[in-house]
């Protein structure tokens, strides 16, 4: 069983992710509840969770907040939030799981999934600091992420990566330092997230930094050749959008 305490200032979102856990996640046992920072401080203090679902907006201050305050290591989070797209996409880009609400099950049963399988995270602490320093500065174009690897958070610069390619569930980040990263989520994600900051999907497997594009290939169907020397296939169905893009 996954000990488990609900950080949340919504008696109604309490409610119900009481008995979306109860039915969906059996494996999750609720061990408490709280409505604020001083009382989800104490609450997770005297009764040590496994797993934390933190509203990140709370009367008396903000969810991270107790997580600052307690700096332990040993706790999954999953925030639960209403926040808005900018807030979302700060928390994606800290690589934080995340509930919108109101929860939808699927969701919920995967992101329990995801703390059930990983290791502790260790680097919670360096998570927090982007995502509290993202929230802050208001900015829509955040200039670092946060990739979480099999033994470590890597927190890197959004200019470094050159493209992104994707096998299954797997995203491998290759960067201008030569290093490569690879991280457990999808592709679809991290378009998401890169997108709007100058990246393009050139094919089903392929998320390319255009800054790092040196020349668009007409034959064997069309590929492209990036600044470190790889070729990267462009799909006939991308093609029509990269070259719009690259103003032909």
């Amino acid at each position: 069983m996954i000990r488990s305490v609900i950080v949340d200032d919504s008696v109604e979102a309490v409610n119900s992710l009481k008995a979306d856990l109860t039915q969906w996640c059996p494996e999750v046992s609720l061990i408490g509840t709280a409505d604020s920072v001083k009382e989800g401080i104490q609450l997770i203090q005297q009764t040590k969770p496994q797993l934390v679902f933190l509203d990140i907006q709370l009367g008396d201050g903000e969810g991270f907040d107790i997580l600052n305050e307690l700096q332990d290591p040993d706790i999954q989070v999953i925030f639960t939030t209403g926040l808005d797209n900018q807030g979302i996409r700060a928390i994606k880009y800290s690589a934080l799981d995340y509930l919108l609400k109101p929860v939808d099950p699927d969701e919920l049963i995967e992101a329990v999934k995801k703390a059930r399988g990983k290791e502790l995270q260790q680097s919670l602490s360096d998570n927090l600091k982007l995502l509290r320093d993202y929230l802050s500065s208001g900015s829509p174009t955040p200039k670092r992420l946060a990739l979480n690897s099999a033994d470590r958070v890597h927190v890197i610069q959004t200019n470094e990566i050159i493209r992104c390619e994707s096998e299954r569930n797997y995203t491998t980040f290759f960067l201008s330092t030569g290093k490569q990263i690879v991280v457990t989520r999808t592709l679809k994600e991290y378009e998401e997230l890169l997108e709007p900051i100058g990246f393009v999907r050139v094919h089903h497997s392929h998320l390319i930094n255009i800054e790092f594009l040196k020349e668009f290939v007409k034959q064997d169907g069309g590929y492209v050749l990036m600044k470190d020397g790889s070729n990267v296939p462009v799909s006939v169905r991308k093609k029509e959008d990269l070259l719009r893009i690259l103003g032909l």
